[in-house]
């Protein structure tokens, strides 16, 4: 009698996981931004609505695998601190840096940071979970109130969720998150560790392509140069 092979549980991924993948998203690209050493709390809270919150706040509309809202709300020294690390690490001068968090510049620049998080956390959606989800355009803005922001879509079972960051210097953000109630169930092993094809590498890949394809012209010219000395010509 043939035996029937008994199959592994499948492995169940669900908001938290979710969650999780964007916490690393945020971490990454601020470490990346000249921001190291910012750290999430171990702790997470359920919350019943996801609200922009003074000083400055971001939010992003994702749609897709799963439909969702981000929202970031910064400190005011927070945003300037991750702010000024960012651009001081690509070199600007201090003198050239906004003073208040109120400036177009800060906004358009944590706008910029909120994009490449979201896009990071978006490649790993894909890579990870094997689904697709699209972003919109981050909106950030500096308010003094409290807005409530919600989706504008029907979530199935909306679930919401807060983490407390903390930057270096001890500066404090909250990262939310509301998604449908999704679970998503392993069904057979796959290659989590695939790589995700980065603009900066590409860039620098077609840099290098160029550079070797000038290398070769100019060998090959020199080589003419040569043969036709060669020739009395």
């Amino acid at each position: 009698m043939t035996k029937l092979a008994v199959s592994r549980r499948s492995r169940t991924i669900t908001t938290e996981e979710v969650l999780i993948i964007l916490c690393h998203s945020v971490n990454e690209v601020l470490s990346n931004a000249g921001n190291a050493g910012v750290d999430y709390s171990p702790m997470v809270q359920k919350i019943n609505k996801t609200c922009l919150r003074p000083d400055i706040g971001c939010f992003v509309l994702f749609d897709g695998g799963f439909s969702g809202l981000v929202i970031i709300n910064f400190t005011a020294e927070s945003a300037m601190e991750i702010y000024r690390s960012y651009l001081l690490s690509m070199g600007m001068p201090e003198n050239e840096l906004a003073q208040f968090h109120t400036a177009d510049e800060v906004g358009n620049v944590m706008g910029e940071i909120m994009n490449q998080i979201v896009g990071d956390f978006t490649n790993k959606i894909r890579q990870q979970l094997k689904t697709s989800i699209t972003q919109s355009q981050p909106k950030m803005m500096a308010i003094n109130k409290q807005v409530q922001i919600s989706v504008n879509t029907t979530l199935d079972q909306p679930q919401s969720r807060r983490v407390t960051f903390n930057t270096a210097q001890n500066n404090i953000f909250y990262l939310e998150l509301s998604m449908d109630k999704t679970e998503f169930i392993k069904l057979h092993d796959f290659d989590e560790d695939e790589l995700i094809e980065n603009p900066d590498d590409i860039l620098a890949e077609n840099y290098r392509q160029e550079d070797t394809n000038r290398d070769n012209e100019q060998t090959s010219s020199n080589q003419h140069d040569d043969l036709m000395s060669d020739l009395g010509i």
